[in-house]
């Protein structure tokens, strides 16, 4: 996918009004997201929603996907937390729940929490997201894939492992059924995120 960079549309006379409906629509769909992510936030109290990602990055590069990552009252900012995250393609689309750290935000301790994950056995519909020599890459949950996992993270072959689970999105789906089955996920992912607080 081709990159996109925003400027405003005063300043771009060709493309103004592509850059104004670019801004109209990432800022509509943006909207969108912050909706669903309050509304969770009500379904996993005392978890608390922090701000959703921007619609574009620092780089003014157009993003296509928002997060929300969920902390506690007593967790740091350098501490693993539960993060909402939209992903996909116009034609087969969703909302994946996750356990990770907020990299930008990691202390030296920050990766030793996140790869406690491993610790907790595992089964579909949950899986890993590893990441290797700087590459991202999926495996399936299954228990051969966590005692390998747990090997590489040893002998840092492998930096980091996220646990994840997909909520696939319909045009027609109802939001009270989306929110009720990222809360099932977000339930599901709990015991990975208590174990990194151990």
């Amino acid at each position: 996918m081709d990159q996109v960079e925003f400027s405003l549309p005063i300043v771009n006379g060709e493309y103004a009004l592509f850059m104004n409906d670019l801004r109209n629509i990432a800022q509509a769909a943006r909207n969108e997201f912050i909706i669903i992510s309050q509304e969770l936030a009500k379904k996993i109290v005392p978890f608390q929603a922090e701000r959703v990602s921007q619609w574009m990055n620092q780089a003014q590069i157009c993003r296509p996907h928002f997060w929300c990552y969920y902390r506690l009252p007593s967790d740091h900012q350098d501490d693993v937390a539960i993060a909402i995250r939209l992903y996909g393609i116009p034609e087969q689309f969703g909302i994946s729940v996750e356990v990770s750290i907020v990299e930008r935000k990691r202390s030296e301790h920050s990766l030793s929490k996140q790869n406690k994950v491993l610790n907790q056995p595992i089964s579909a519909p949950l899986y890993y997201i590893v990441q290797e020599n700087g590459n991202n890459y999926r495996m399936n949950g299954t228990e051969e894939n966590r005692q390998l996992l747990v090997e590489q993270v040893k002998i840092g072959r492998v930096r980091k492992v996220l646990i994840k689970q997909d909520i696939p999105i319909t045009a027609q789906q109802p939001v009270e059924q989306l929110l009720d089955e990222l809360t099932e996920a977000f339930i599901n992912l709990l015991p990975y995120y208590e174990v990194t607080k151990k």
